[in-house]
């Protein structure tokens, strides 16, 4: 174990910061709740939520049973074994069900991993059958009240490369730019490649040696082989292979050589990330730090701030321009307003820039919310063509460093842009925020679970800035169900493990999206001394 390898914050001087690296990724992780947060230059880039009583399907492999055929749709519905059906679209459909390869599409255009899309000839009642068993991928989560949506071309990702069974071309990522580097990798992933898979070589394995790659390909050729030797033993539905937890494949896709550090608040995983990276990247295991200060790791690098900020409408910028965002099922807008932003130059120009910087905190939003579906942007209205063409480019060059899919149209001449992007889960709004019981839904509270673990580090950040170890915690009762009844009682295990004596309240005129506490012995309330 590192001790300490950083200059840490103390309690004794709450201004202290850990010293701001140009790329890092920071993790906290509980028994209820793992959050990882990718920085660039002490901003939060990108923030991932798991949640153990949210299990997350994405990369999950089944052995599915086709429940029903829609040919107007021309889709399938899909038994997996979960509560709703999964989606198949005819052009999710791997080419060996009869699909023809579309000729538009260049061997080293798509990145990593996703499947490829594919033009029919025949429809899909023609291609499967109710009662069918087919072997599915899940590319996209349950989201509201649609089910997850599926493919037949496989993908295993690794370190290097994503391994495709029953592929037919081996892929570069468009990353890579330098072309003589893109037929050095082809050719020698080609060397060790079996008849009958595909491959994607990943951003990650520019530069690689050939050993790196073999290795690579050696461990997803033993997974794929205990997968189709276990599919004709079960009956379907059931799952084959079952994608790693958000950690390893946050290490997996995002721990490269240019990360300067990766921070872990929790042994656990500290150690599952050593072991990891033992075996595909042990130059990098230097870089991991087990943080073990008892000032929670995400107030220390700011990070809890940030969170709070992406659950609300108005995001303001530099020099008074602002933004709103407002998020539905169906589509997201983002409102771009000058506010108190009067410039120095005339109007045209204020608005010119005003638009150029709401474009960079835009492309940043998107990625930290984890926005997906259809965006529609409302940037304030430009005349000068060049202005639009500019302000278009700005957009674009900011959104480069997003490693999702998208697509964004050219903007118009009412200063819209209409984008698309790609969406495996649900945005971050929607795993930490439920609809208001209030407003029959058109607002949203934070959810029981992300009240429950907000409460949880109050105490932890109370356990260590005060002396106080008897509190009162009044919550409303709708609250108190989930983390103060029955055998999954939340705050009862805190304050063991805490050493603290904690007397849950409940209190019906307690907004059921807040909690206060109190010192027992005083009854003075200090809920925001400890608050973030």
């Amino acid at each position: 174990m590192i001790k300490n390898p950083l200059v840490w914050f103390k309690q004794k001087d709450s201004k202290k910061q850990p010293q701001k690296l140009s790329k890092e990724i920071v993790i906290n992780a509980s028994e209820y709740e793992t959050r990882i947060a990718l920085l660039e230059e002490g901003r939060v880039m990108e923030l991932m939520v798991e949640r153990a009583d949210r299990e997350r399907i994405a990369g999950n492999i089944y052995k599915a049973k086709v429940n029903s055929i829609l040919p107007g749709m021309q889709a399938a519905f899909l038994d997996v074994g979960l509560e709703k059906s999964a989606f198949l679209h005819v052009s999710d459909l791997a080419w060996h069900y009869g699909g023809q390869k579309d000729e538009e599409v260049e061997e080293f255009e798509e990145d990593a991993p996703a499947p490829e899309r594919h033009r029919f000839r025949a429809s899909i009642e023609e291609i499967l059958k109710k009662g069918d068993e087919v072997l599915i991928q899940v590319v996209k989560e349950q989201i509201g009240t649609k089910g997850p949506r599926v493919t037949t071309e496989l993908a295993l990702p690794g370190r290097f490369i994503v391994l495709i069974p029953g592929g037919r071309s081996v892929r570069v990522s468009k990353r890579i730019s330098n072309w003589a580097e893109k037929r050095r990798l082809k050719e020698l992933v080609l060397k060790h490649l079996p008849a009958g898979f595909g491959v994607i070589i990943r951003t990650e394995g520019e530069g690689k040696e050939e050993k790196e790659f073999a290795a690579d390909l050696k461990s997803l050729l033993h997974l794929w082989k205990r997968i189709s030797r276990f599919s004709p033993r079960v009956k379907a539905p059931a799952l084959l292979h079952k994608e790693s937890g958000s950690t390893v494949s946050v290490i997996r896709d995002l721990f490269t050589s240019d990360v300067d550090r990766l921070v872990c608040d929790n042994k656990d995983e500290y150690r599952q990330i050593l072991r990891y990276l033992k075996e595909v990247a042990p130059d990098l295991r230097s870089k991991v730090i087990l943080y073990t200060e008892p000032v929670p790791i995400f107030d220390l690098y700011g990070i809890e701030p940030e969170i709070d900020k992406t659950l609300e409408r108005k995001v303001w910028l530099k020099r008074g321009v602002y933004l709103v965002i407002d998020q539905t099922e169906a589509l997201v807008t983002v409102d771009v307003n000058t506010g108190r932003f009067v410039g120095k130059d005339n109007q045209e120009q204020t608005i010119f820039r005003a638009n150029m910087e709401a474009a960079k905190e835009i492309a940043r939003q998107i990625r930290l919310r984890d926005i997906g579906g259809l965006i529609i942007v409302d940037f304030i209205d430009m005349p000068s063509r060049e202005h639009r063409r500019r302000l278009f480019d700005e957009f674009r060059n900011a959104m480069k460093s997003d490693r999702s899919k998208y697509a964004i149209s050219p903007i118009s001449e009412f200063g819209l842009i209409e984008m698309t992007r790609e969406r495996v889960r649900p945005s971050l709004i929607f795993t930490l925020s439920d609809s208001c019981p209030n407003c029959g839904g058109f607002g949203r509270i934070l959810s029981r679970e992300t009240l429950a673990t907000k409460i949880e580090r109050w105490f932890r950040r109370a356990k260590a800035g005060s002396n106080t170890r008897s509190f009162k915690l009044i919550i409303h009762p709708f609250l108190a169900e989930a983390v103060a009844d029955g055998a999954g009682n939340r705050v009862a295990g805190l304050a063991k493990s805490l050493k603290l004596d904690i007397d849950v309240i409940r209190d019906t005129f307690t907004p059921p999206d807040q909690f206060r506490v109190l010192e027992a012995d005083t009854k003075k309330e200090i809920t925001e001394m400890f608050m973030k």
